[in-house]
């Protein structure tokens, strides 16, 4: 999992934080299954997040590549 900045343009902020999480989910991974066995197709995803804090939301994806998946998180940011 790789954290980015929401706002590439204030990412030398100290009092800014990263807020966006990017992983990579392998077809059949456990760790992205729910309690009945639906797990989430493989590739790119990404979620809100907070350092130190739980996701906040459902990840979205699946995408081919992870600039893929960084677009689409900041996608109207600019």
């Amino acid at each position: 999992m790789t954290q980015y900045y929401l706002e590439e343009d204030r990412a030398d902020d100290p009092h800014y934080l990263p807020s966006i999480e990017t992983f990579y989910v392998e077809e059949g991974d456990l760790d992205f299954c729910d309690e009945e066995g639906c797990c989430l197709p493989a590739g790119f995803y990404w979620q809100s997040c907070m350092p130190g804090c739980l996701p906040d939301g459902e990840p979205s994806g699946p995408f081919e590549t992870e600039q893929e998946a960084l677009a689409d998180a900041r996608d109207g940011m600019e």
